[in-house]
């Protein structure tokens, strides 16, 4: 598919000899992995282990760090990393010359998440179509969660899906709530996560997920058509669930399917 440009991501740029040692100990992974052609997936949390920010990291120009992150969540972050800056050598900067750019089914380089998203990098501001749009049509239509199902100090990280999308390192030492995050992790706690559904009629203006017994078990979050992210307490998975008067069914994508 030709590119397109996702208009409602921002690019900002960690630059200067401190970027990666700065972001290292802020992000949940590991940043010595962005590399040329290989972004990586990761969050900025609260130190009760819950997603202030979720973005992409890309290499950029002269050991550079580029930032993928939501639009209406960029300034927020660029305020939330200089208050870590202090006397590191680093600057923060927006980059609106450059766009986040997306083609699929398929193409490289991979989305960090899954390449079964098909293809995301940072280009030039202007080289793509805007196509924000339809790339989240399809990214409802594989069933990976973004940054509006995430939210802000909502959800903790690993109920985001993040360790199953490849969003968290448990190996490269300490950050911003990793306490938290890798004790569920060790210890099985994940009793909920984003799921992707499908749903059977028409859900009017419901938001609340519901068992066959009416007992509330999960939260829409976003949907598109027939596809939806809903917030959902895993044990209920398996049961008849509802959406008003829709009937909804959990999907198991591949990279979901470790979670059941």
């Amino acid at each position: 598919m030709t590119p397109v440009s996702l208009e409602n991501r921002t690019v900002l740029a960690v630059a200067g000899p401190d970027a990666v040692a700065f972001l290292q100990g802020l992000v949940t992974h590991d940043v010595a992995l962005v590399a040329p052609g290989r972004a990586v997936f990761t969050g900025l949390l609260s130190p009760q282990g819950k997603a202030l920010f979720d973005f992409h990291l890309h290499a950029g120009d002269d050991g550079a760090i580029l930032i993928d992150v939501a639009a209406e969540r960029a300034d927020a972050l660029l305020k939330r990393l200089s208050m870590y800056k202090l006397r590191k050598a680093v600057t923060l900067a927006r980059r609106d010359d450059l766009a986040v750019l997306a083609a699929w089914p398929d193409g490289g380089p991979a989305d960090a998440r899954t390449p079964a998203l098909g293809a995301r990098w940072v280009g030039a501001a202007g080289s793509a179509p805007a196509g924000a749009d339809a790339h989240d049509a399809h990214r409802h239509a594989i069933g990976v969660p973004d940054s509006g199902d995430i939210g802000s100090d909502d959800l903790l990280w690993l109920e985001t899906g993040a360790d199953l999308l490849d969003g968290v390192s448990f190996t490269k030492g300490c950050y911003v709530g990793q306490e938290n995050t890798a004790r569920m992790h060790h210890r099985d706690k994940v009793r909920r996560r984003l799921v992707p559904v499908t749903i059977t009629g028409d859900p009017g203006d419901a938001t609340e997920v519901k068992d066959d017994q009416g007992r509330a078990c999960g939260k829409l979050r976003s949907r598109r058509g027939a596809h939806a992210i809903v917030h959902l307490r895993l044990e209920a998975a398996d049961g008849p669930l509802f959406l008003g008067d829709a009937a909804i069914a959990v999907r198991r994508p591949d990279w979901l399917r470790a979670a059941f």
